[in-house]
């Protein structure tokens, strides 16, 4: 593992990166534990607090633990993709909140990616799942609901559709997609929307899924994302106005 210190990028984040290639590439097993601060100071030419800010950012990426006692130290971290959901999230919300994609773009994305759960989780999907989409349809549903909540809802609801697919992989993609984008769509479009339209959407979803017809469910996610669409027009429009 090496690092150039003539490069401008900070010293430790040099470090945690030849750590991490190190670990992706399999030259650092996982449960393997790393070389001592010290040692690891000597081996990059670089003072220890440099060494432990590198030793931070790779355990808030969680692909490090650390340890204390005789035994302990900093090891290679068995990483789930559970654990990587939150990550995932993290970063397409910021890219979502810098403007790096439009919403058309991000609308896009988010339901092709829906849409492609929709034959396994039509095939996969448990009780369980279904149960989860009938609660938050009927929270919906509920008088007095606050905008955060419906969202709140809203993500669960589809997040239920997603990991009905039963593939981490897929759940772990549309992590960003779901829990990311679908806060944002509906921060834009709650002023025009109209609940009971989309749980009518959210109903026949799920009843769908209850039958096994994936057919039918692409073609309710279609549907959503038509309204989901006309809704951010609408709401363009609207702050038009007052200039026009």
């Amino acid at each position: 593992m090496k690092i150039d210190p003539k490069k401008p990028a900070d010293l430790s984040v040099q470090i945690a990166q030849s750590i991490r290639d190190a670990i992706i590439s399999g030259r650092l097993i996982v449960d393997e534990r790393l070389p001592s601060e010290a040692e690891l100071s000597d081996q990059f030419q670089v003072s220890r607090p440099t060494v432990r800010e590198a030793l931070k950012r790779l355990a808030a990426q969680s692909l490090i633990r650390t340890q204390r006692g005789a035994t302990g130290g900093a090891f290679v971290n068995r990483l789930s993709y559970q654990d990587a959901y939150s990550q995932q999230i993290t970063t397409s919300t910021l890219l979502l909140s810098m403007n790096a994609v439009s919403f058309e773009t991000a609308c896009e994305a988010r339901y092709s990616l829906e849409r492609a759960c929709a034959t396994l989780s039509a095939e996969r999907r448990t009780a369980d799942h279904l149960a989860t989409m009938r609660a938050e349809i009927f929270r919906q549903a509920q008088p007095g609901l606050t905008d955060e909540a419906f969202c709140a809802s809203d993500v669960t609801f589809h997040r239920a559709l997603v990991d009905g697919a039963g593939n981490p992989v897929l759940s772990y993609q549309l992590a960003g997609a779901v829990e990311a984008m679908q806060p944002l769509m509906n921060m834009i479009t709650f002023t025009a929307r109209s609940r009971e339209e989309i749980i009518v959407l959210h109903n026949q979803i799920a009843d769908a899924l209850d039958r096994r017809d994936a057919a039918a469910v692409d073609s309710a996610l279609v549907d959503l994302e038509a309204y989901t669409r006309k809704l951010a027009l609408d709401v363009a429009k609207q702050r038009r106005k007052p200039t026009e």
